[in-house]
């Protein structure tokens, strides 16, 4: 009696196939889920090395803020030294050696409608007044920090008439003198708001009581 050749039906292959378009659809989809992961990762690291970068960048210029006068107002002859606004501030402060040029320079730091970050950096000239000011600003070609942001807002606070720390103030009025502390609050595209950025100003004059920060800095 002859034997049956053995072999796989094809109902057997059929269901092999199936299960290898299977197994490969999960391995694929294993790979896509793992690539989009790593990719996310790598973004939310260059985010964060970035926002690490403004922030030590804003921290080293504004605690080596320096008290001098870049603009005189000519009928009152008020001298400032700080101006801030809830999107702007202007100081004088050293450049750092990698831009070559040297010396106390003032820095206009501000934040634009289109969620720019930026500054921009003239000599300090006491003797100009705060619209010649303005008008030597707006044609200096300020250098971008970061962009895609959705909201920037610096804040202000020296002591207080009875010398004491005083509350948080949107704008700094008080020009001829530098604020005791600035906070820098930054919130990404993405809603993700930044760790708020607070500087104690070295050199500062404490502000609406004129007291002097305590030695060292500390509050």
């Amino acid at each position: 009696m002859k034997s049956r050749a053995s072999g796989f039906t094809l109902i057997e292959v059929l269901l092999a196939t199936v299960l290898l378009a299977a197994g490969l659809a999960l391995a694929f989809a294993t790979l896509r889920s793992s690539t989009a992961l790593v990719g996310r990762g790598e973004s939310m690291a260059q985010r964060n090395e970035h926002m690490r970068a403004v922030q030590g960048y804003l921290r080293a210029r504004l605690s080596m803020a320096q008290p001098i006068v870049f603009a005189t107002d000519r009928a009152t002859l008020q001298q400032a030294r700080f101006i801030g606004s809830p999107q702007r501030m202007r100081f004088v402060a050293d450049l750092p050696d990698y831009l070559g040029y040297g010396g106390p320079y003032l820095h206009d730091v501000s934040a634009d409608e289109r969620g720019r970050l930026q500054v921009a950096f003239t000599v300090a000239r006491p003797d100009q007044s705060l619209d010649d000011l303005e008008n030597a600003t707006r044609e200096l070609r300020p250098e971008r920090l970061a962009d895609g942001l959705r909201a920037v807002r610096f804040r202000y606070r020296g002591l207080d008439e009875e010398n004491r720390l005083g509350e948080w103030q949107d704008r700094w009025e008080t020009a001829e003198l530098l604020p005791l502390q600035v906070k820098v609050e930054v919130q990404g595209a993405d809603g993700t708001r930044w760790p708020d950025l607070v500087v104690t100003l070295a050199r500062s004059e404490g502000g609406a009581g004129g007291g002097l920060l305590p030695p060292g800095g500390a509050l």
